[in-house]
């Protein structure tokens, strides 16, 4: 019989449905993905050249459980050089992918019954994480009006003598929103002022626009560092996912329960694949200002094209690269027999009639929306807003 756990586990929505597109695409039917949150370029050849020369020189074998020495001192010299915090490489630890670090930290932190805030619209994997861990999800609801910004006042009603942690992301998926320094400081003083931990997921740290940069929650004061569980990776700005490398760093307490709990299921992360980051994160970033600009000329096109179809808006993101437009107004209204009742079956509707993959708002508890991915080629974003606008126009 399956565990509790297990059986309560929600599967996720977005791999789930592309697991369905790529069933499509065997049929020969030519579906164009905004449906899925990584990178189209490949990962830059000084990288894989880094992973190649590992394996050729046999440096093939498990590194410790916590990630290699050099490469967690390279992550050191990266927060001492962009945002002037000290960390020692007992600090950092390097997992399987920023998924693996974050529910490395609730698992090293969280105890049966503890709650722990997430901010939604929010990722889809939170809330599993939290429950596989068997804490409680407590649900906080950003404005979309005010552009989901980070409400520290609400925030601060949800606090309660239970509550362990509170998990933020900023840059947002699936929002794109970028949280401001002031916003972030409250919270932390907070977390300081009723100590529990912040979890912070900055995966998207480099992918930010319109003059915005990435606020490192735990440069903010001494005290909030000693509270903050910095997480990050390799997959968003190196175009790196399938490589799975994601690191933690925090407190020398919470970093070692991390590590020892790591070491009792997948013991160290891939270990050509830690050589190659160092060569990511110690060498030239041109790459990644590159793509980061790609994207940005993807989000003004898409937001321009979205903004001026009826009946649709959306917030403008600052961060990432999604947009969440608002669909709610073709809620009840149909086509051909067949009536969209919320977001899933406005996605279904587009995969079927506009032969466009977007992922439904109520995966990320945001019901009145879609996530559109512009991690696409500018040909293909042209030819999709086109494919949206026409199958839109056909809802009644």
């Amino acid at each position: 019989m399956i565990s509790k756990r297990i059986q309560n586990m929600i599967p996720s929505a977005t791999l789930e449905q592309a697991a369905k597109i790529a069933e499509l695409k065997n049929q020969g039917i030519q579906i164009i993905g905004f449906n899925v949150g990584e990178p189209d370029y490949n990962t830059p050849t000084n990288i894989i050249q880094k992973a190649e020369e590992a394996y050729h020189l046999g440096l093939t074998k498990y590194t410790p459980a916590a990630g290699m020495v050099a490469l967690r001192e390279v992550i050191c010299q990266k927060f001492r050089k962009e945002y002037g915090l000290d960390y020692a490489p007992k600090e950092v630890l390097v997992s399987a992918g920023a998924k693996q670090s974050l529910t490395n930290a609730l698992m090293a932190i969280v105890d049966p019954g503890d709650e722990v805030i997430i901010l939604t619209p929010c990722w889809v994997s939170y809330l599993e994480m939290v429950k596989l861990a068997e804490g409680v999800p407590v649900l906080v609801p950003l404005e979309e009006n005010d552009g989901f910004r980070l409400d520290v006042a609400k925030i601060r009603k949800n606090i309660s003598e239970k509550t362990k942690a509170i998990i933020i992301n900023s840059p947002n998926n699936p929002t794109g929103a970028v949280y401001s320094k002031e916003d972030l400081r409250q919270l932390g003083q907070m977390a300081v002022e009723h100590d529990f931990y912040i979890i912070s997921d900055e995966i998207y740290e480099f992918l930010v626009y319109e003059g915005e940069k990435n606020v490192c929650v735990a440069a903010l004061s001494p005290e909030i560092k000693e509270k903050t569980i910095t997480i990050n990776g390799m997959s968003k700005a190196y175009a790196m996912t399938g490589w799975r490398i994601g690191y933690a760093v925090g407190p020398t307490q919470i970093i070692k329960g991390m590590a020892d709990y790591q070491g009792n299921t997948t013991t160290s992360p891939n270990t050509p694949a830690q050589y190659a980051s160092i060569e990511a994160l110690a060498n030239s970033q041109e790459s990644v200002e590159m793509m980061r600009a790609e994207f940005d000329r993807r989000r003004r096109y898409i937001l321009e094209r979205i903004n001026a179809m009826k009946n649709i808006h959306c917030s403008i993101p600052k961060g990432a690269f999604y947009v969440m437009p608002n669909v709610s107004y073709f809620y009840g209204r149909e086509y051909k027999g067949l009536t969209v009742n919320n977001s899933l079956d406005l996605a279904n509707y587009l995969l079927e009639e506009a032969k466009i993959a977007v992922v439904t708002g109520a995966a990320f508890e945001a019901p009145d929306n879609i996530r559109i991915s512009y991690s696409n080629s500018m040909e293909n974003i042209e030819k999709g807003m086109d494919r949206l606008e026409a199958a839109l126009s056909k809802l009644k």
